[in-house]
């Protein structure tokens, strides 16, 4: 199945920031400001055409301090990010998220990035998102508490090369 994505319009926002914080356990919370502060540090957004499911993602230049970004920095020196991706439940089943990864994945790759990184809940747990990865070939290379969240998180990395995605 063929999902039209693309850059997000300012229309858009209200509804991506309640698809956001509607999956607020997997994703964090934003208010608008820091939603839209997001957005524009972003290095790549996209949006499926109906706005049912939207990936943001940084790369090492982005001007972030969030705690999971943070620990990518420290570790590699280029990299791209998938700060959040999130799909509607109605809009699920369809491929959406693949479609999303890989999007990121052909725009890291045109820019020669060669690691894509990303985190996932451990507690509370997320299998769904558990099994997406694994199947994305990403391998875990840490975990980590989150601060002043009820949360720990795994993070992943999954190698770019010629053969992707």
């Amino acid at each position: 199945m063929t999902h039209l994505l693309r850059p997000p319009q300012p229309a858009d926002v209200p509804a991506l920031l309640k698809l956001n914080n509607d999956h607020a356990v997997e994703l964090s919370e934003l208010t608008p400001d820091e939603f839209r502060v997001l957005l524009g540090i972003a290095w790549r957004v996209r949006v499926a055409d109906d706005a049912a499911a939207m990936v943001i993602a940084l790369d090492q230049d982005s001007d972030s301090d969030g705690q999971n970004f943070s620990w990518f920095r420290r570790r590699y020196d280029r990299f791209v990010y998938v700060d959040r991706v999130v799909v509607s439940p109605a809009a699920r089943g369809k491929g959406l998220a693949r479609t999303l990864y890989d999007d990121v994945i052909t725009a890291a790759g045109a820019e020669g990035h060669t690691l894509l990184c990303a985190e996932v809940n451990l507690e509370p747990p997320n299998p769904a998102s558990d099994a997406f990865h694994a199947a994305m070939g990403f391998a875990e290379v840490g975990r980590s508490e989150l601060d002043g969240h009820e949360k720990s998180v795994r993070y992943f990395v999954r190698e770019l090369g010629a053969d992707t995605p």
